[in-house]
């Protein structure tokens, strides 16, 4: 592995390092239904609210994953009434609610007077991230998350990966956030639209990624500045834990880093806000060679 410091300028990637080009995969079916039945570690339905969230919901799914949609009772408005026809098209049972039912199935969120109960979201594999890569005619552009924690972080990094149209999220199965209501809510409808992979070992998984032809990135202080990143090709990149940063078996497998310089006093940022810089310098980057 070439040193981090011999990075070519032009996209910086290690100078002298070779990368196998992407295998083809075909896409496999795991990606057609973004949820599924509960498994053993997914015994109840996950509450998705807020009228947004619920509203994407029901755009996107339909009975077969919607188990009922639960109104606050006396509630009247438009965005109501839309989310009710909705409903009823698509013939999901509606229960009407006292707001205190809300309260509690939402755990105190703001639930804005709507909430749905759906199965479980499903979680999609590596080959369906690639696929969805190749679907879109594009070089694959992954996140690696190492152990968020905060659901926050993982439905506000859901909502920017949407936008600047990363191919799919990778987590770990364990000591992590994973897919539930609360990401939902805040993604406001991006989970349905960003394919997620839960993994065993992420080291393992990156190896992988690296042998399908993917460059790595992470981030540390004495990383290249973020500004001269060219992250056009196959690229993942890795945001750790809120607290403890990227893990040190994780870190070893890192191409190169990458460093976001500050000048106040607090030098450190919040992990959505830190991915969602180094997300836009990607995209922008990504879409200067169209």
């Amino acid at each position: 592995m070439a040193k981090q410091s011999k990075l070519n300028n032009r996209r910086g990637k290690p100078a002298d390092a070779h990368r196998p080009q992407p295998t083809k995969r075909v896409k496999s079916t795991a990606q057609t239904d973004r949820r599924s039945a509960p498994t053993d570690d997914e015994h109840a339905d996950e509450f998705v609210f807020g009228r947004h969230a619920v509203a994407e919901a029901l755009r996107e799914e339909g009975a077969s994953t919607i188990n009922k949609l639960f109104v606050q009772s006396g509630l009247t408005s438009e965005p109501v009434e839309a989310i009710l026809a909705s409903a009823k098209k698509k013939k999901i049972l509606v229960s009407s609610v006292p707001k205190t039912k809300l309260d509690l199935l939402s755990d105190g969120g703001n639930h804005q007077g709507v909430l749905v109960a759906m199965a479980p979201y499903a979680y999609a594999t590596i080959d369906d991230l690639f696929a969805n890569a190749e679907a879109a005619g594009q070089d694959p552009f992954f996140l690696v998350l190492d152990n968020l924690e905060d659901p926050h972080n993982l439905g506000s990094i859901l909502r920017t990966a949407d936008a600047v149209g990363v191919h799919g999220i990778i987590i770990p199965k364990h000591r992590a956030v994973g897919l539930t209501g609360t990401v939902a809510k805040l993604s406001t409808g991006a989970i349905e639209h960003v394919p997620v992979a839960r993994v065993t070992n992420l080291t393992s998984t990156i190896k992988l990624l690296k042998d399908r032809g993917m460059w790595v990135f992470g981030t540390a202080m004495d990383g290249q500045d973020f500004r001269q990143w060219d992250a056009h090709g196959a690229v993942a990149l890795v945001i750790g834990n809120e607290g403890k940063g990227i893990s040190p078996g994780v870190a070893k497998q890192m191409d190169a880093t990458l460093t976001i310089p500050m000048v106040g006093h607090v030098q450190s940022l919040n992990a959505s806000v830190a991915a969602g810089i180094l997300m836009y310098q990607a995209f922008t980057s990504r879409e200067a060679v169209k």
